[in-house]
């Protein structure tokens, strides 16, 4: 039974099965939508006063889950005084969605969260995770179907817009580590990356000098890859995804 029918059935590991295929789908389509789970530094790292900083941005893309499902997504950086903003919006037309947004500063080569949130739909019916930074007090609140969840910020943690940020902020500088934190919805979690080359790669909105980034996991089933172009302050072209056997590719349409 496809995963995106509305049939239902008796057994109940049927509807186990339906109900882990659907997370599924929306795992892969979140990924979709915030392309990265990059990258943070430690909070008590220096600030660079001569850093170099991404510029805002806007850009389409198209991504296909399963090689089956295909949809669309747009990414804004905005940015207004020293607040900076991030939205992004994907969709599998009738079927889901889910909409992202960060709000940060960038302090040197440092991004500081304040807040984000992720909301997703999938056949009408949706979640929505919020996260609130206090950097002076190291925390982080999690709010998540109702329950609110306080966790403990030993190193700076970021939500996976800001960790997208944070990445390209370390490569514009030379910064990468590979060493970075993300805020979950119960726990903050380490999540490792490692460069994996140079590769010039052709999606539809051109051709690109990329670097190669790679999320290493502990699964050895699963699989997340970042090309990211030095040209456009590394943003990213290209990102390949496969989890429990369902993959998921994204690529670049335009810049706007």
């Amino acid at each position: 039974m496809s995963f995106l029918s509305n049939n239902q059935k008796s057994s109940s590991t049927d509807a186990d099965n339906t109900k882990r295929r659907q997370s599924q789908f929306l795992t892969a389509l979140t990924t979709g939508a915030s392309i990265a789970t990059i990258g943070a530094l430690s909070m008590t790292a220096p600030t660079l006063a001569s850093a170099k900083s991404i510029e805002p941005s806007s850009a389409n893309y198209s991504f296909t889950v399963e090689d089956k499902y295909k949809g669309t997504a747009t990414r804004t950086l905005e940015k207004a005084g020293n607040t900076w903003k991030y939205n992004v919006n994907a969709r599998v037309a009738g079927v889901a969605s889910a909409s992202q947004n960060s709000t940060f500063t960038i302090n040197g080569n440092n991004v500081i969260p304040s807040q984000a949130s992720t909301t997703y739909k999938l056949l009408g019916v949706g979640r929505t995770h919020k996260l609130d930074f206090n950097p002076s007090s190291k925390k982080v609140v999690s709010n998540y179907k109702g329950k609110s969840t306080t966790m403990n910020m030993a190193q700076q943690a970021f939500d996976d817009l800001s960790l997208e940020v944070q990445i390209r902020q370390d490569l514009l500088n030379d910064k990468f580590s590979g060493n970075y934190y993300m805020a979950k919805k119960d726990k903050i979690e380490k999540t490792p990356f490692k460069k994996s080359g140079n590769t010039k790669i052709t999606v539809p909105a051109g051709t690109f000098d990329t670097v190669r980034v790679d999320r290493i996991h502990d699964d050895n089933s699963r699989s997340t890859s970042f090309w990211l172009a030095p040209s456009l302050d590394y943003l990213p072209v290209k990102v390949s995804q496969i989890n429990d056997g369902k993959k998921m590719d994204l690529e670049l349409t335009k810049v706007n």
